[in-house]
């Protein structure tokens, strides 16, 4: 249905807050290697992490999903009843920060097919978190901490947006890197151009690595096999050779093919080199050991030996939930890629230059002023979300950040009428890659900072990432901040001309896309 822009504010109000639980200028910011100051109560006193005031904070779901279907989500029968918490008893929000996009690019190619994407697979933090970003760079290895948002049409409520980068990194300057990729060749890669689509991916990594790095290749199907051992990249013939001996038989006994290529990576180990498992698959186990818990065990275990993850789904069908649990257990994370296009992005511009880590076991805590705010709702990061005591216990898993990724928050804040002062502070935590120390960074932001109207005078950043996350509730939810598709798409099409951002003009396309198939 077509809104009035005043039913469109006000639908945003009344729905912001179901659709987190379905799942700024002048905001000011500092970064620091040491601890940051914790958040303080009214009267000027500390407020401990995983406290409330001085009161415990009640027990959270785990950073990781359980093993099973939709696990953790929230119907919108069940998000009707708890339509935010009351600050007072929930003023601090924890999550374990992820920088996974395979999600949006799973909806985009089943838009591009013409059918709508499952709506258990729609993770709307991995769609704001595919679009490029403004925040500025630190000049160290941590984070930098940017907080600011914006008031929503005629109403007490504002969206926050808490977003952190890491700083980039020089394909020349990084560390040499050990990749192990372990290549998915059972029969349901048989699909049309899926394992060739895989090939010239591996082909054109390849030719991008830097002469120090070194390959090793296994493929599995009932059974695994090392293609080619631990290899210097100046051997790259012979690399070349394994990738076009992959060729597709029997069934997928994932399991065997990770532990295969782990143990390849685990003997081949370099303490000086970041070491690194490849999945290639479209993660359909079903041979060998398919219990997700027993896989995701085997993949923890290894990763606490440093040895990190990335999956990379494949295929129109594709076990998307556990190639997103793989990545989070294994100190890694999750892409999808369907086309040639894709497939650059990752392998030619991605991968290389973002081998290394910046960060391991990444949280974000977010703590709330209760003299000013109501109520909050965090919008996604619906398996990653963690009790709030985990915040400072660094044997809790948390996110791997590698070099330039930013990564962002939403939030949906009712404010209490009239109130002025610092409205939120918010601060990550994070390891060093190599000497596990601890280290935090934080910013907070202020009621005057946010930007008056959302649509006319916040950031078009902010913009672009509020009707991101809208598209990606409306295709789970069938609602989103109380806008339909054309709202949607006219804000989309509008931003893409201030943004001067294909990804944005993609935006608006596959929001045209979902209104003639929906």
């Amino acid at each position: 249905m077509k809104l009035r822009p005043w039913a469109a504010g006000a639908g945003l109000v009344a729905l912001l807050a179901l659709a987190a639980c379905g799942g700024g200028p002048g905001g000011s910011t500092e970064s620091s290697a040491e601890r940051a100051a914790p958040a303080r109560t009214e009267a000027g006193r500390p407020v401990p992490a995983g406290t409330e005031a001085g009161r415990p904070v009640p027990a959270q779901p785990r950073a990781t999903r359980q093993a099973r279907p939709e696990a953790g989500r929230e119907t919108a029968a069940d998000a009707e009843q708890d339509t935010g918490r009351d600050a007072a008893e929930a003023q601090v929000s924890t999550f374990a920060l992820d920088v996974d996009t395979a999600s949006y690019s799973y909806a985009r190619r089943a838009l591009g097919e013409g059918r709508w994407p499952e709506p258990a697979r729609i993770r709307p933090e991995e769609f704001v978190n595919s679009f490029g970003q403004d925040y500025a760079e630190p000049a160290g290895d941590g984070f930098t901490v940017r907080i600011d948002g914006a008031h929503l049409p005629g109403s007490d409520t504002a969206v926050v947006r808490v977003g952190l980068r890491t700083r980039g990194s020089d394909a020349a300057a990084r560390r040499p890197a050990d990749l192990t990729f372990v290549v998915d060749v059972s029969g349901s890669m048989a699909e049309t151009g899926r394992l060739d689509l895989v090939k010239e991916s591996l082909h054109t990594l390849i030719d991008q690595l830097a002469p120090g790095d070194r390959v090793s290749v296994v493929a599995f199907s009932d059974t695994a096999e090392t293609l080619v051992p631990m290899t210097p990249l100046t051997a790259r013939p012979a690399l070349h050779a394994a990738v076009d001996r992959l060729a597709v038989q029997g069934g997928t006994n994932l399991e065997t093919g990770l532990v295969t290529g782990y143990r390849q990576a685990s003997r081949a180990f370099r303490p000086a080199a970041v070491n690194r498992v490849v999945l290639l698959s479209d993660g359909l186990a079903n041979q060998g050991v398919t219990a997700w818990q027993a896989i995701l065990d085997r993949v923890k275990e290894y990763a606490g030996r440093q040895v990190t993850l990335l999956t990379v789904g494949v295929g129109r069908d594709y076990g998307d939930e556990l190639m997103e649990q793989l990545a989070d257990n294994g100190d890694g994370a999750a892409v999808y890629v369907s086309t040639r296009e894709e497939a650059a992005k990752v392998f030619a511009e991605r991968l290389p230059t973002t081998i290394e880590l910046r960060a391991r076991d990444a949280k974000a805590q977010v703590a709330f002023n209760p003299s000013v705010v109501e109520s909050q709702q965090l919008l996604g990061y619906d398996n990653r979300v963690m009790a709030a005591e985990g915040f400072r216990d660094d044997a809790r898993d948390g996110g791997e950040v590698g070099p330039g990724h930013a990564v962002t928050a939403l939030y949906s804040v009712r404010l209490r009428p009239g109130a002025t002062g610092q409205l939120a502070q918010a601060t990550v935590r994070w390891q060093d890659p190599d000497t596990r120390a601890p280290a935090e960074a934080s910013g907070s932001v202020d009621v005057d900072a946010l930007a008056p109207s959302i649509w006319d005078e916040a950031p078009v950043r902010l913009q672009v990432d509020v009707v991101a996350a809208a598209f990606a509730v409306y295709m789970r939810d069938r609602q989103a901040f109380g806008m339909d598709l054309p709202v949607l798409g006219e804000h989309a099409r509008r931003l893409a001309e201030s943004a001067e951002d294909p990804m944005v003009s993609e935006l608006a396309r596959l929001i045209d896309r979902a209104r003639a198939i929906g």
